[in-house]
């Protein structure tokens, strides 16, 4: 998946799509046809479902990944014939995967293996037991057939991972053809790990870094979580838009600029309203993140981003302040999304850019 382009029009918007070969069980025939799936979440199986109906279809064998002895398929255009012998490493479980990476893929936002990736590196900078759980979900979340590549090196593939995911004293986790011996991680297989991944990314480094320019000063807004509330000295941090700073966009206030801006993007009011209700602006972010986005709001979203921006230190003179602290300084705005973030080297970093821009509105109001 991911090589071919489709599309159809929605209210006038190009929704882009994609498709692989599935089979369609219908009556007595396994119909081998497409498989479309489309940026807004819909996936078209002899009718448009969502994912979560897809999974239903799979669950009735109406989308079929395995095929009985004997079974008659058909192809249009080409024939029919039956399964003598038939084997497939397609899972309900693995195409369902496959399906909701390929969404993220089209809608340009980190897909299972991204977000794996950043998780990393958020668990090398603090190897902690949460950070360790964290990646371990990450990893786990996958599709079986795709981690082998996570990496990027066909030599090491993901064993990595799978030593750091489990930790010292528990079982590597098993690799995705079961080929390897069960085996415990010891603190020297742990330490090989981090260290091969760590030659991983300096190799990664040398071949993909531009060619060196004058150093320039950068703040780091860091994605940090505050299960008993946001400190009161919050430092930069208040720049982030998780923060707790309501902002008023239009006739409606919102809790943060992530509660405004995803009750903006999504469509449909039940989704918004979920977005509305989210306890914290991570929750907020994580359930519009789940839906379905207006038609050609890829087009319009830097756009609102900036304006909420704008209103958030407009209508909060300490945290503009906080803003103009940060003087001449680039601004990196961490977070796992490529197009509004930047994680180590990966990411458009498109949110340290805008507050950048508003500061220097800021500045230039202020003189």
């Amino acid at each position: 998946m991911g090589r071919r382009r489709t599309w159809r029009v929605v209210d006038g918007e190009r929704v882009e799509g994609t498709w692989r070969p599935a089979f369609i069980h219908n009556i007595d025939t396994y119909y081998l046809t497409d498989l479309v799936v489309y940026a807004d979440g819909l996936v078209d199986c002899w009718g448009l479902v969502t994912v979560d109906e897809l999974a239903e279809k799979l669950a009735e064998g109406w989308v079929a990944t395995d095929l009985p002895e004997g079974a008659l398929a058909s192809a249009d255009g080409i024939g029919a014939w039956r399964f003598d012998r038939s084997w497939s490493t397609l899972t309900a479980r693995r195409l369902l995967g496959e399906v909701r990476d390929e969404i993220d893929q089209l809608n340009d936002r980190p897909d299972s293996t991204a977000r794996c990736l950043a998780v990393l590196d958020v668990f090398r900078a603090d190897p902690t037991e949460a950070n360790r759980a964290a990646l371990r979900r990450a990893f786990e979340a996958i599709p079986e057939h795709r981690r082998r590549y996570a990496l990027g090196d066909m030599d090491l593939r993901d064993r990595p991972l799978r030593i750091l995911a489990a930790g010292p004293g528990n079982p590597v986790l098993p690799d995705a053809d079961g080929s390897e011996e069960p085996e415990t991680v010891t603190e020297e297989l742990h330490a090989e790990a981090l260290a091969d991944i760590a030659d991983l990314t300096a190799d990664l480094d040398r071949r993909e870094r531009p060619p060196a320019e004058p150093a320039e000063t950068s703040v780091l807004i860091s994605e940090t979580h505050f299960p008993r509330g946001w400190p009161a000295d919050a430092g930069v941090l208040v720049l982030r838009n998780e923060f707790p700073a309501p902002v008023t966009a239009g006739d409606r206030t919102y809790p943060t600029v992530a509660h405004a801006y995803w009750a903006l993007a999504v469509a449909g009011e039940p989704a918004r309203q979920e977005v509305l209700a989210a306890a914290n602006g991570y929750a907020a972010a994580h359930a519009g993140e789940r839906a379905p986005a207006h038609p050609g709001w890829n087009q319009r979203r830097t756009a609102v981003m900036a304006d909420l921006l704008r209103h958030k230190f407009a209508q909060h003179p300490d945290l503009a302040t906080a803003l103009l602290a940060t003087g001449t300084s680039r601004l990196i705005y961490a977070t796992g999304d490529p197009f509004w973030g930047q994680l180590g080297d990966r990411g458009h970093n498109w949110l340290g850019r805008l507050l950048e821009l508003v500061r220097a509105e800021l500045a230039v109001s202020a003189t």
